[in-house]
């Protein structure tokens, strides 16, 4: 098991009452402060604790940014910190803004909506190809059977259309479309044809190679809520994180409309447990800016009087798996990288992958597949693992 060096940053006080209360306050995860197993965090510079505490993630992301601390394992640090549910015995006074901005804004309208493609999508297709699987499929791989993460993200499009029983000829909405590769598993596999909708120009521009292969896909750069087609059937992979609450009725409504009365819509989205948390804001900032988990009772109400809920299909656990294999791609293609994003990409990039897998392993939020159906399927669902 890796260790580090104890280091105590000049003008740092051990002997300070922020220090003893979190240090009290991380034993009870099992976690020190300049201790020496992988998951400890060392302290590199004076002040972390106070940001910590003063603007909870925020603070602690932005500092490790800079490099004022480190752990070897973040993913288990992160870990050990969700699972004893640390951050629910802190209200740092500094969410108390972001918890009002997210209850009182709409903070995923039609014009807002870009952003997260300008900021997060639009990084490159390279450095996305160097992290993700073949397919460039940047959402969670399907592990069941699978050893290698192109394998998982196969398995994962294949189940998906599995659930929506797709069958030749038949046209297929997909909402947040990424880099198409659903819709090109779909066409090669099932012989569907595909409409995708993105936010990305980058995606949409890489789209444009689907197409010149022959396969019966379109890339449309608009925003869901201006889509008005009829389908046989909907698919949505991890987008309806970048939705928001305040839109959650519209999205079902805009769903339902676009589906024909047999068709199915399945829904592939992260969640969260607690419907009284907000958008982490450091992820919010550097991330997925306008992003929120919803929880099943979100999704659930959203549906009601549109949509039977036929199949809900929970592996969260599988995230962690898949964000790991991506934080090693990243990492061995880092020196690619390195002179165009420089070192504060290289930290954010990896707490954002590193805290998430912790997260997922936590079980503190889940991946959520549900298919559903206009009037509810005659006979019943059966369900498809």
């Amino acid at each position: 098991m890796p260790t580090l060096e104890r280091t105590v940053p000049v003008g740092f006080d051990e002997a300070s009452p922020s220090h003893r209360f979190v240090a009290e306050l991380l034993a009870q995860a099992d976690i020190q402060l300049d201790g020496r197993r992988s998951w400890d965090i060392q302290l590199k510079a004076p002040g972390v604790i106070d940001s910590a505490l003063s603007r909870g993630n925020l603070g602690l992301g932005e500092s490790y940014m800079k490099g004022d601390w480190d752990a070897a394992q973040l993913d288990e640090l992160f870990y050990r910190l969700m699972r004893a549910q640390l951050g629910q015995r802190i209200k740092p006074t500094q969410l108390v803004y972001y918890s009002l901005r997210s209850r009182l804004l709409n903070r995923q309208t039609v014009k807002r909506a870009w952003e997260v493609g300008e900021k997060h999508y639009d990084l490159g297709n390279d450095f996305y190809a160097a992290m993700l699987d073949q397919r460039m499929t940047y959402t969670c791989g399907y592990w069941k059977h699978a050893q290698t993460l192109d394998e998982a993200q196969e398995a994962k499009l294949d189940l998906i259309c599995r659930k929506l029983q797709l069958k030749p000829g038949m046209r297929v909405l997909d909402i947040g479309c990424g880099w198409g590769s659903f819709m090109a598993y779909a066409a090669e596999h099932y012989g569907v044809e595909c409409v995708g909708l993105t936010i990305s120009k980058e995606q949409a521009e890489f789209g444009q190679r689907l197409i010149k292969k022959g396969l019966p896909v379109e890339f449309r750069l608009q925003d869901y809520r201006n889509e008005h087609e009829q389908f046989d059937r909907i698919v949505s992979i991890g987008m309806f994180e970048h939705v928001g609450h305040k839109n959650y009725r519209e999205f079902m409504s805009v769903a339902n409309r676009c589906l024909k009365d047999d068709g199915l819509f399945l829904l592939h989205t992260i969640g969260k447990n607690l419907s009284n948390t907000v958008t982490d804001p450091w992820i919010d900032k550097y991330i997925f800016p306008n992003g929120e988990l919803p929880t099943m009772g979100q999704v659930t109400d959203a549906a009601e009087a549109l949509f039977v809920v036929e199949d809900v299909h929970n592996f969260g656990a599988d995230y962690d798996r898949t964000l790991m294999a991506w934080h090693q791609n990243f990492e061995a293609h880092w020196p690619t990288f390195k002179d165009q994003y420089g070192e504060g990409f290289y930290r954010m990039w990896r707490y954002y992958l590193l805290s998430c897998a912790g997260a997922f392993r936590a079980r503190e939020i889940h991946l959520w597949q549900l298919v559903m159906s206009k009037q509810g399927v005659l006979g019943g669902y059966h369900r498809i693992s």
